[in-house]
C-alpha cells in the first residue's frame, strides 16, 4: 500500500460508462475491471477494487464460489439476500443491514435471492445490492463474518459510518474491516438535504439511487460515481430522495 503525494483530482464516472454483465438472472454493472471485463487503466481507486451494482432475479443467485484475502462489504437497497458460507455463517441481508465477509485464508460462500423460502412463501421481487471489495492490510487472516443493523442511524440523514478499520471509529457502531486505512459511509437523503464529504487522499462517491449535486462537479444521477484524489470536504446535496455510498481511504494499492 502507498501514501504518495498526489495532485488534486475530481474524476466523474457516468453510469453508462460502466462494464455490464447481463444474464437471464443477473444484471450487474461494474465500476472497475471485473470478471472478463478487463481494462488496465481501470482496476481500482485507492483501496477499492470492486463496486458492483447488482440486480438478481427472485429464486436465483450466486452459487457457492471461493474468495481469498479480500474484505467484501454488501449493501442491499431493495429486497433481501441470503448469505451462506463454509465457516457456518448464515444471514439474510436487507436494506439498513450492513454485512462484511473477510475471505482471509479462503472461504466459500453463496448469495441467493430466496429468503422467502424460509417462510414458505413465494415472491418475484428482485434484490438490488451493491457489493464492494477492498484489500485487507494483512494477508492470511482467519475468515470472518459480521452484520449490523444501522437503519435507525440512517434515519437522521447524515453521513453514517458503516464499515471501518480506522482507529477513529474504534468503539463506534460500525462493522469492522481489516484495513486500517479505509472506511465506508452511507447516507439516505431527503430532497434538499446535504452532507459533507470527509477529507482523505482517496474518496469514492457512488449514487446507487436518486440524484444529487456534488459541489464543484455538478449533477450526479443514479449509477454515477466520482473518484476524488487529494481532496474532500465538498457538499453533496440531494435533488430528490437519494442514497449515497462513500469510501474514505488514506492509502492506495502500490503501483
Amino acid at each position: 500500500m502507498s501514501t504518495l503525494s498526489l495532485a488534486p483530482r475530481v474524476d466523474v464516472r457516468r453510469a453508462a460508462e460502466r462494464f455490464t454483465t447481463a444474464t437471464g438472472w443477473l444484471d450487474s454493472k461494474h465500476s472497475f475491471s471485473f470478471g472478463h471485463h478487463q481494462d488496465e487503466a481501470n482496476t481500482h481507486h485507492g483501496l477499492l477494487l470492486v463496486n458492483n451494482d447488482d440486480v438478481v432475479r427472485a429464486g436465483t443467485g450466486f452459487d457457492t464460489h471461493p474468495h481469498r484475502d479480500m474484505e467484501i462489504v454488501t449493501w442491499v437497497l431493495q429486497g433481501s439476500l441470503v448469505h451462506q458460507d463454509s465457516e457456518g455463517h448464515n444471514g439474510v441481508i436487507y436494506p439498513g443491514l450492513a454485512q462484511r465477509m473477510s475471505a482471509g485464508t479462503g472461504i466459500l460462500h453463496s448469495e441467493k435471492n430466496d429468503s422467502w423460502r424460509l417462510a414458505g412463501d413465494v415472491h418475484d421481487e428482485p434484490v438490488h445490492f451493491v457489493q464492494m471489495w477492498v484489500v485487507p492490510d494483512e494477508a492470511g487472516i482467519a475468515p470472518g463474518y459480521e452484520q449490523l443493523e444501522i437503519d435507525a442511524e440512517l434515519l437522521g440523514g447524515g453521513l453514517v459510518p458503516v464499515a471501518s478499520g480506522m482507529a477513529k471509529h474504534d468503539g463506534a457502531a460500525v462493522i469492522r474491516i481489516r484495513n486500517r486505512y479505509a472506511a465506508l459511509h452511507a447516507a439516505r437523503l431527503r430532497a434538499g438535504q446535504s452532507v459533507q464529504l470527509p477529507e482523505a487522499p482517496f474518496l469514492h462517491l457512488f449514487v446507487p439511487r436518486g440524484s444529487v449535486t456534488l459541489e464543484g462537479a455538478g449533477a450526479l444521477a443514479t449509477g454515477d460515481a466520482v473518484r476524488l484524489t487529494a481532496t474532500g470536504g465538498q457538499k453533496v446535496t440531494a435533488a430528490e430522495p437519494a442514497e449515497i455510498l462513500v469510501w474514505e481511504m488514506h492509502a492506495t494499492l502500490a503501483a
